[in-house]
């Protein structure tokens, strides 16, 4: 398939969002926002398939969890492509939005990383741990050390555990919670950080390679394309996410993530 890149409209400032606000919509246009990787570049592959259907597909960059579901839930963009459904699930409870699912694609594997010790074995006593500060990525963190037997957890915590949920810390180890785009930034400071895949993919961190310890590919945390309930049967929503179900992605994810930073779940 020839890439058009003409067809595909990139904006980096959330702001470019509000411009022309009083403008009617135009049905032909497909507006996604998303995370920059592997999300929009799953994007760009489907541009001319979406073209060939009459639908001009534009995707709005973020680099935060927070502001594309507001978008959404404002109606400022018809779609988003960036969060797993517990996150989506968690953030619907807590602001009281309306986001659904209209299609799982793929799972970004979440993992443990150090660039002070090679193995878990190394976790020193007192190691200082940074985990994400949002509700479901830190309570997905919690349970990986869990899995990985740093810790353990009150099974009453589930998904949304916090530290103050740790029944056992053998090591004493100390938490730092912080946004999970400083993860890859911090992880000189601290002794090691569990990194979400479309944050540590950038930085240049390859799960099986450099992960310490990493998510098995049964996660239930699901990318999805997420949409405002009532329209995830919209015609624009529905071709988006055949073409992201497609065998390109599958050959893209092959190409682009030969190490299982990513993997297909269609």
């Amino acid at each position: 398939m020839k890439k058009i890149v003409s067809a595909l409209t990139i904006l980096l400032v959330a702001a470019s969002l509000f411009a022309g606000g009083g403008k009617e919509k135009d049905t032909s246009v497909l507006t996604v926002g998303a995370t920059p990787e592997p999300h929009a570049e799953m994007l760009k592959l489907v541009v001319d398939d979406l073209a060939a259907q009459g639908i001009t597909l534009k995707v709005l960059e973020f680099t935060d969890y927070v502001t594309p579901n507001e978008a959404l839930e404002s109606g400022q963009i018809d779609a988003n492509f960036f969060q797993h459904l517990p996150y989506m699930d968690s953030f619907n409870q807590e602001r009281g939005y309306h986001l659904v699912n209209a299609g799982g694609i793929h799972i970004e594997p979440m993992a443990l990383y150090s660039k002070k010790v090679k193995s878990l074995a190394e976790i020193a006593s007192g190691a200082t741990i940074a985990i994400p500060n949002d509700p479901t990525n830190e309570g997905r963190a919690l349970l990986l050390l869990q899995s990985a037997g740093l810790i353990k957890l009150d099974p009453a915590a589930g998904i949304t555990a916090t530290p103050i949920n740790i029944v056992e810390n053998p090591l004493n180890l100390k938490f730092t919670e912080l946004e999970a785009a400083t993860m890859p930034r911090v992880l000189t400071d601290v002794d090691a950080a569990v990194i979400n895949g479309n944050y540590a993919i950038p930085a240049g961190l390859i799960a099986s390679v450099d992960g310490l310890f990493v998510e098995g590919a049964d996660s239930p945390y699901v990318n999805i394309i997420a949409v405002k309930d009532g329209n995830q049967a919209d015609a624009r929503v529905v071709a988006l996410v055949e073409a992201l179900q497609s065998q390109e992605i599958v050959e893209f994810i092959k190409t682009r993530y030969p190490n299982g930073e990513v993997v297909k779940v269609f």
